[in-house]
């Protein structure tokens, strides 16, 4: 057995039965069940949705994303080992608790794998719903060229760099391109204010104004949860990304979820406690391999400019990183998960094998 094998880089090619074509993200592949399959799976699982509600499967793999690019290592090495594992393992707790605290619900139905997810269709509300417990990266970026205006929100004079704020900010920006929108951006993940929400509610896909409260209370409670848990843990929840979506309800009824990845070292920023007090900060999440690319290649606006997206994409596909950088991004995503589900994570030896194996004996969806 080697690194390269523990590795599922390309999730987008199992022999799940769809007829339609599968969805590959930067890290998530979605293969949608037949309406038969869903049906079917819906009577023998029990699931809690509508007999018709369609399902997913939905795979996550070990590819590492940064500055919208994937990255790869050496020696075939084209993910990092057990990040996909962590992701999920920490995302279901976290769901887990919010489902323990009478939090709103997710769209997962159930986990047949580490690497995977059965999942009920939803319809996306089309924002990032960030928040933010500390002044950092893009936030900070901004105030210390003289910018107080951030999302529509007025920050105060003398904040420095990595302290807590006053309170949790909610700094929404957009997901995909929406045309069309007077004051919004027509770009993807571009910053908008709540006024811009509250005008454009409905292109945003909220059904209804007050939703828009609904979202935000959903976000703040997801956030204080993950947060009162990580410090239990002398770990600091920095700022985070939630999406959330609409799903119908076993008796027809329509109600906003969450949705994705929750708490994650992808989506999140989590800092070591200690560390901190003492004035450094460790990154318990992908913002340290973030930090590292941008030391690492000499010239770092090629990573933070936009406008320079094809240079950014050379440079991902031309150089292999090192074993030991990608191993250290494992032992990061690792640790971080073990502390906060408890327990020892057991890497696969084949992962795909073990997939498909499970998803065809006790889930009957294998095209044979």
């Amino acid at each position: 057995m080697t690194l390269a094998t523990q590795v599922l880089a390309v999730n987008d090619d199992l022999p799940i039965r769809t007829n339609l074509p599968v969805h590959s993200g930067k890290v998530r592949s979605v293969y949608w069940l037949t309406a038969d399959d869903s049906a079917r799976l819906i009577r023998e699982k029990e699931y809690p949705v509508a007999a018709d509600t369609p399902l997913a499967i939905m795979v996550i793999s070990d590819r590492i994303s940064a500055f919208d690019c994937i990255w790869h290592g050496e020696n075939g090495l084209d993910g990092v080992p057990g990040k996909g594992a962590a992701l999920n393992a920490i995302s279901n707790h976290w769901f887990s608790l919010f489902k323990q605290q009478g939090l709103a619900d997710s769209h997962i139905l159930d986990i047949p794998h580490p690497l995977v997810w059965i999942v009920q269709k939803a319809r996306p509300v089309k924002i990032e719903a960030i928040a933010r417990q500390y002044i950092t990266g893009s936030m900070w970026r901004a105030y210390s060229k003289g910018e107080r205006e951030f999302c529509g929100i007025t920050l105060p004079e003398g904040l420095k760099k990595d302290q807590k704020l006053p309170e949790i900010l909610i700094t929404p920006s957009t997901k995909g391109v929406l045309t069309g929108l007077a004051g919004v951006p027509e770009a993807d993940d571009v910053n908008i204010s709540r006024a811009d929400i509250e005008r454009h509610s409905h292109a945003f896909g909220f059904t209804k104004p007050d939703d828009i409260n609904l979202y935000e209370t959903l976000l703040k409670q997801g956030f204080v949860v993950i947060s009162d848990a990580l410090a239990a843990l002398d770990q600091i929840f920095v700022d985070t990304k939630f999406e959330f979506g609409y799903v119908s309800a076993a008796d027809g009824t329509e109600k906003l979820i969450y949705m994705d990845e929750v708490g994650t070292p992808d989506s999140s920023r989590i800092w070591d406690g200690a560390s901190w007090r003492s004035g450094n900060i460790v990154e318990q999440s992908k913002e340290g391999f973030r930090q590292w690319l941008l030391n690492h290649f000499p010239d770092a606006d090629i990573l933070l400019n936009k406008d320079r997206m094809p240079e950014r994409a050379a440079l991902a596909r031309d150089n292999a990183l090192p074993t030991n950088v990608m191993m250290d991004i494992s032992r990061t995503y690792l640790a971080i998960a073990e502390k906060v589900i408890g327990r020892k994570i057991t890497l696969s030896a084949n992962p795909k094998a073990e997939i498909i194996q499970v998803l065809d004996t006790q889930y009957g969806l294998i095209a044979k």
